[in-house]
């Protein structure tokens, strides 16, 4: 184990500060609660951007830019939505600053008030359902699928490095439809256009589900969720889809002429995904030695190593090699480091997780061999240059499937049916995950569960089955399990 980073079974929260650190990814910056996303790191989210920028755009939609400002009157034209991000908001209140009279630096200029408040954007749904207003009038302008990539600020007291901090990275959507139906249905389509991203691009599996009334997004009438699973049994979310109702419609006065010439409020939608999914795959995949990156996601595919160090004959024979694996869309590096021993470039290939390394000394050259190491499951093998271009390809998708497939049977084995109290607190202590069981359905002993365990409701599965029960907390009737974690 590289002694840069703590052991998972030492201090897994220390070992995922460590690894997000020293592999690169981010850093902590001069602003309380902000962080700095490194090049290595944000190459990651860039991949992670340009594939569901192209899923939001294979289903229709199109991209846009709104204002980071939002006038403080805006937020409270929507009651539970102002309610649910007003303690989160930073607040612009002067437009200019001044030297000092004392000349001890610059001060804000009290003569420079704004007339009315500002709101630095906790989301966007009330600065643009007011720009909807001005281009929605007919059934006709229906659906407008709209996305936006920004940054966002909610002003979090305890932060961590990609999963909560004050400022971060994310793209959300705002769409307007004509029918409830048609609403209903985008919310559940980019619910699944989500899943379908965890799954084949982070290979992280996820549970598709809505969330109770109290965990649901404000404003919303439905908030659908994607919740995965991190490798010491806590529980993350990793996406929403909100259906909006006419809500914002009615706050923002948004109106359209039907078919039949009738006026109507507007359906809505919203629903985003932020850079927590850097840290999701982080937690959901890596190991003590470092970074493990699925490799549709991985900037660099494969690194080649001549060792013992670069020599003329063993640089062409790289480049050759990582020229027809280019041809084939695989993202190479030559290593060309000359002062390190190839033991130590190795553990830090590991620790940045490059999927795939090839080893290729002059012994091998001459055998027409050479080493490939894998990181997932640190097998090598020794194959033939003939070839080579083929198996590296295969490689790669066989480490993306089992990448998948290993983090599923790790959920799937932390699912855990409970029937009685003492059963659900010894399975959250001992064992962590999922713990399905039955609840009676009001908010009160949802809160009172939180508080006794620190366990929330993470969803209720979509499709989930209905049977008979009763809640583990109160013993009233039930009619179907939820899923419980303690949760990031």
């Amino acid at each position: 184990m590289s002694k840069e980073i703590t052991s998972r079974a030492d201090d897994y929260s220390q070992w995922y500060i460590d690894l997000v650190r020293k592999a690169g990814l981010a850093d902590y910056s001069a602003v309380k609660g902000c962080m700095v996303i490194k090049p290595y790191g944000f190459s990651i989210w860039e991949n992670m951007r340009d594939t569901l920028d192209k899923m939001f755009k294979d289903t229709g939609h199109t991209n846009a830019y709104f204002p980071l400002f939002i006038p403080k009157s805006f937020l409270s034209k929507e009651a539970a939505h102002v309610e649910g991000f007003a303690k989160e908001c930073a607040v612009v209140t002067h437009y200019r600053l001044k030297n000092a009279d004392d000349g001890s630096g610059v001060v804000v200029d009290p003569e420079a008030k704004l007339e009315e408040e500002l709101i630095v954007r906790p989301t966007s749904e009330t600065i643009i359902w007011n720009t909807y207003r001005d281009w929605i009038q007919s059934y006709r302008d229906l659906p407008l699928l709209i996305n936006q990539w920004a940054n966002v600020v909610r002003w979090e007291m305890r932060t961590r490095l990609f999963l909560r901090t004050a400022e971060f990275l994310w793209q959300e959507g705002h769409t307007a439809h004509a029918t409830r139906e048609e609403a209903i249905e985008e919310t559940r389509k980019m619910l699944d256009v989500y899943a379908t991203f965890a799954e084949e691009w982070m290979a992280m599996p996820v549970i598709k589900g809505v969330k109770t009334p109290n965990e649901r997004f404000a404003g919303a009438e439905d908030t659908y969720c994607i919740e995965a699973l991190m490798q010491d049994g806590k529980a993350l979310q990793a996406g929403t889809s909100h259906f909006l109702g006419q809500n914002f419609a009615k706050a923002f006065d948004v109106k359209f002429s039907t078919n039949d010439n009738q006026l109507d409020y507007v359906w809505a939608t919203s629903w985003g995904v932020s850079t927590r999914l850097m840290g999701a795959l982080v937690m959901a995949h890596s190991d003590d030695e470092g970074l493990i990156i699925p490799p549709k996601l991985a900037p660099i595919h494969v690194v080649i190593v001549p060792i013992p160090k670069p020599l003329p004959e063993l640089d062409e024979a790289a480049t050759s090699i990582a020229t027809e694996l280019r041809a084939r869309g695989i993202r190479v590096k030559i290593d060309t480091d000359d002062q390190n021993r190839p033991g130590y470039k190795f553990a830090e290939y590991e620790k940045i997780g490059i999927p795939v390394r090839l080893g290729l000394g002059a012994r091998d050259l001459a055998n027409g061999t050479i080493e490939v190491a894998r990181r997932d499951n640190k097998t090598k093998e020794s194959v033939p240059l003939a070839g080579l271009a083929d198996h590296v390809e295969a490689l790669l998708a066989d480490i993306q499937r089992s990448m998948f497939e290993r983090a599923k049977t790790y959920r799937d084995q932390h699912i855990t049916s409970v029937d009685s109290w003492d059963e659900f607190v010894r399975v959250l202590d001992e064992q962590g995950g999922f713990v399905a069981a039955h609840w009676d359905g009001t908010t009160e002993t949802e809160v009172a569960i939180k508080e006794a365990t620190k366990a929330t409701i993470r969803c209720i599965p979509l499709d989930n089955p209905q049977e008979d029960g009763v809640c583990v907390m109160t013993g009233k009737p039930s009619s179907q399990r939820v899923l419980f974690a303690r949760a990031y």
